[in-house]
C-alpha cells in the first residue's frame, strides 16, 4: 500500500519511488485537460457553449452559478484551448461570447499513460 512517501522493498533495500500518479508534471497538458473535464462545472459550461456562443451572464443564468465561477472556469478552459472567445455585436454593443472548441472528448486507458482525443467542434458540425 502506498502512503505517498518513499518506501523500500523488504528484501533488497532498493528504493521505491512515489507512485507515478503523484509524480505527474504540473505542466502535463493532457493531465490538466482530463482534470478540467472531470470538473462538473467545467463540463456544464462546455456543454452550454457547445452548439451556441454565449456571454458570461447567459451562461451563469442558465446554469444557476455565480458570474465569478463562470469567469474563473472559462479562463481555465480558455488556457487549455477548450473554448474560444470573440466579440459579438448585440445591437450597438460589443459583447464577449464563448464557444466550445470541442464537440467530443475521449480518454483511453490502454497503456501506462492516458491518451486523450479531442474532436474539434468544427468537424462535428
Amino acid at each position: 500500500m502506498w502512503s505517498g512517501a518513499s518506501r523500500r522493498h523488504a528484501g533488497d533495500g532498493a528504493a521505491v519511488t512515489k507512485s507515478r500518479i503523484l509524480l505527474l508534471s504540473e505542466y502535463d497538458i493532457t493531465q490538466k485537460i482530463i482534470e478540467a473535464l472531470s470538473n462538473v462545472c467545467a463540463r456544464a459550461i462546455l456543454f452550454s457553449v457547445r452548439d451556441e456562443a454565449k456571454d458570461v451572464g447567459r451562461i451563469a443564468a442558465e446554469l444557476e452559478v455565480s458570474l465569478s465561477t463562470v469567469y474563473t472556469t472559462l479562463r481555465r478552459l480558455e488556457d487549455l484551448a477548450l473554448v474560444e472567445k470573440r466579440y459579438d455585436l448585440n445591437g450597438k454593443t460589443k459583447i464577449m461570447v464563448y464557444r466550445s472548441r470541442i464537440s467530443r472528448a475521449e480518454i483511453l486507458m490502454d497503456g501506462e499513460e492516458p491518451e486523450l482525443r479531442l474532436i474539434s467542434a468544427e468537424s462535428g458540425r
